[in-house]
């Protein structure tokens, strides 16, 4: 009995494990094309990565419900990044793939809001419920960022930052890898830290 009762578990916790890398693999490497995907944003336009070749492209996973996206918000973090970014024509898209019914999803109209709420700037809010650019690339949390050079190559994948906390007054002690890549990016340079560990919610996909 105790013998079949440890091979179910061992074949349900199998089953879990398989589940999950199945969940969180991706088609997105380092050093290799993005993945190309369409999206409509939050006023109904699609946006298809593989038309801003040429532009340095940033992907930020969104979830206004998740407390280390509220970190980053409420403190104008990832607001000031995205100026920087817009000043430097860097096409930055925030992407919701929150499932409706659960934390962070946002019809057009909530989104829009949102980001006025939160003098947010991006180049666009994708919305992504049934999670297929997320699990494409294999976003974990809010936020989740990736980068992806002029030539379409991906970059950048990991953490906003180097302390994984929800604790605004990390915030400045933090090294921002985000900022960091851009500004190598757009001086010329290769990118240093090619990946990091993401930290945050996990991204609420659909079941």
């Amino acid at each position: 009995m105790k013998r079949a009762i440890l091979t179910s578990a061992f074949l349900f916790l199998g089953f879990v494990l398989i589940s999950t890398l199945a969940l969180f693999s991706s088609d997105a490497e380092i050093g290799s094309p993005a993945p190309d995907f369409t999206l409509p944003d939050s006023f109904g336009h699609n946006h298809t990565l593989s038309d801003y070749a040429g532009k340095i492209v940033v992907l930020e996973w969104l979830n206004h419900g998740c407390p280390f996206v509220k970190k980053h918000y409420n403190s104008g973090n990832m607001q000031d990044l995205q100026k920087i970014a817009k000043e430097a024509g860097v096409v930055w898209f925030s992407i919701i793939s929150s499932a409706p019914g659960k934390q962070g999803y946002s019809t057009p109209d909530q989104a829009n809001e949102t980001a006025q709420e939160k003098n947010a700037v991006p180049a666009a809010i994708l919305l992504d419920p049934e999670g297929t650019a997320g699990k494409m690339y294999g976003a974990k949390t809010t936020p989740h960022m990736y980068i992806i050079d002029k030539e379409g190559r991906l970059v950048y994948n990991g953490g906003i930052d180097d302390i994984r906390s929800a604790n605004v007054a990390d915030i400045a002690k933090a090294k921002n890898y985000v900022r960091a890549a851009l500004e190598e990016l757009l001086s010329g340079q290769e990118v240093s830290v090619k990946t990091s560990q993401p930290y945050g919610c996990s991204v609420k996909y659909k079941n």
